[in-house]
């Protein structure tokens, strides 16, 4: 009875540090949920764009817990390559939101949205997701390097990480609306639009001079 105590409490406590840091890593605003945040107060295709983000996030700390940081750290040129083309993204996309934040005659007012596609969505949100080498970092590196301290329980600090990956993105997603009077006004959009777009650039040259 106390050995079976003893390995729930052993558990618990993994699954726990396990949320403790997969939360800690991915509250910092980077450019996946800058996306989601945008998606989750225009009301556009939220609960899909969580899904991908959450899955993702799901299959790279899986993917560390599992080992595979040890394939990134043995081929560094996987993450070389991931490094440009997710700079030249970056780029690309934080020009479009300067460009949607100086152009005054593209309202950004909900009633005035028109609907987007759900299929570039989920492209837009891969690429942020895929495309960027700080997401490998610190789901298959960072995470998976920790779970070794776990031997006998990595697979409930997986899923604590994972857990915490769910929660956020979801609370973030339907979370946005709660801004929405603020966004109301077509200068918050412009503002909302100029800072992810510094953001965007910001990551990209970090990740050029890294």
């Amino acid at each position: 009875m106390a050995s079976s105590f003893y390995r729930s409490h052993v558990m618990l406590n993994t699954y726990l540090q396990g949320f403790g840091i997969g939360l800690g890593l991915i509250l910092a605003i980077g450019a996946q949920n800058a996306f989601v945040l945008k998606q989750g107060l225009k009301k556009q295709h939220v609960f899909w764009l969580c899904l991908v983000c959450a899955l993702s996030d799901s299959m790279l700390i899986l993917f560390g817990v599992l080992g595979f940081s040890k394939l990134i750290l043995l081929y560094p040129n996987l993450v070389v390559i991931a490094k440009y083309l997710g700079a030249l993204f970056l780029l690309f996309y934080g020009a479009q939101h300067f460009y949607q934040a100086f152009k005054v005659q593209q309202c950004l007012q909900l009633s005035e949205n028109q609907e987007t596609k759900l299929l570039p969505m989920i492209m837009i949100c891969l690429a942020l997701t895929w495309l960027n080498p700080h997401v490998y970092l610190d789901t298959v590196v960072l995470i998976g390097t920790v779970s070794t301290q776990f031997p006998t329980t990595q697979i409930y600090f997986a899923l604590g990480a994972m857990t915490a990956s769910w929660i956020f993105f979801y609370s973030l997603g339907y979370g946005a609306r709660l801004l929405l009077p603020l966004f109301q006004q077509t200068r918050s959009w412009q503002i909302l639009d100029f800072l992810i777009a510094c953001m965007m650039w910001g990551i990209a040259i970090s990740l050029l001079l890294s």
